[in-house]
């Protein structure tokens, strides 16, 4: 990571009329760049923890799909309030694609999906698969729902499948995608929200202890992103950094209540968004500790 590039990064790219007019805007001033600098430098641009959040969820997409187009991209697994393959109706016949996906990221914006789909013949088991549409293709619609109370200035929507044409990704969707993507995803939106946080600290003079743990933090997330994704040792690493930013809260609180009041109410208001996937982090450090002999 080009550290000192990163963190003198500074300032706040203008919110836009649209997601991807933002997110192009930041290509534009990022260039070319891996995944974890374009987690670091889209949440040290961006003026919400709710852009932050977009850029990391970004960069968490082109690990998965290194072939990835430079546009606006979501993940669609989500049925029903689970991404069990078991529960999924979503079906791939052939390349054709047919059923509804609950939860589009960034749905007015988004280009292209990917979508998991079950395409296991009768009598066999559950089998999954990964294929990839485009937004607004002959078949393809997504349909927008209200904003949620978290970082609400990224929508979101219901994706709705007929006969709709795609590409089939290599390899299984669960084990190559789905399940991989929880870590990755946790990965790098920490990592985008406390470039996000660096920013503000280091614009509002934050004492010096809470921005160096900060940076803490943000080095345990480079490391986790040189590590494979399923591996237990990589969950276990995860937990450490979700455990170190945890301690920061009663710092950051205070640090928020002594500056200005818009950024102490856009944290307030977002902050629950790294707790979302706590549960299913929970789960998959017990797995990791016993699978190294910790548990």
């Amino acid at each position: 990571m080009p550290w000192p590039t990163l963190l003198q990064t500074d300032g706040h790219l203008p919110e836009q009329a649209s997601l991807d007019e933002w997110y192009a805007q930041l290509l534009a001033r990022v260039g070319q760049c891996s995944a974890p600098e374009l987690a670091v430098l889209g949440g040290r641009l961006a003026a919400t923890p709710g852009l932050a959040f977009l850029a990391g969820y970004q960069s968490a997409l082109r690990v998965l799909w290194p072939s990835a187009p430079r546009s606006l991209g979501a993940l669609c697994a989500t049925e029903n309030r689970s991404v069990r393959p078991a529960d999924m109706h979503t079906r791939l016949d052939g390349l054709s694609l047919n059923g509804r996906k609950d939860f589009v990221t960034a749905a007015s914006a988004a280009d292209w999906l990917l979508v998991a789909a079950r395409e296991e013949a009768p009598g066999e088991g559950v089998k999954l698969a990964l294929g990839v549409v485009r937004n607004g293709a002959p078949g393809v619609r997504v349909e927008r729902l209200p904003a949620l109370p978290l970082v609400p200035d990224i929508d979101h929507g219901r994706l709705h499948l007929e006969d709709a044409q795609c590409e089939r990704l290599p390899g299984d969707g669960w084990d190559a995608y789905v399940k991989p993507f929880r870590s990755i995803e946790d990965t790098y939106v920490l990592t985008a929200l406390c470039a996000w946080l660096s920013g503000i600290g280091q614009r509002c003079a934050w004492p010096q202890p809470v921005q160096l743990r900060l940076l803490g933090v943000l080095a345990g997330c480079a490391e986790v992103t040189r590590l494979p994704p399923a591996a237990p040792a990589t969950h276990l690493m995860l937990a450490g950094v979700y455990a170190q930013f945890a301690s920061l809260e009663t710092e950051l609180d205070a640090a928020f209540a002594a500056g200005p009041a818009q950024w102490a109410g856009l944290w307030a208001r977002d902050k629950g968004i790294l707790q979302l996937a706590a549960v299913a982090r929970a789960k998959r450090l017990e797995k990791a500790k016993v699978a190294l002999g910790l548990g």
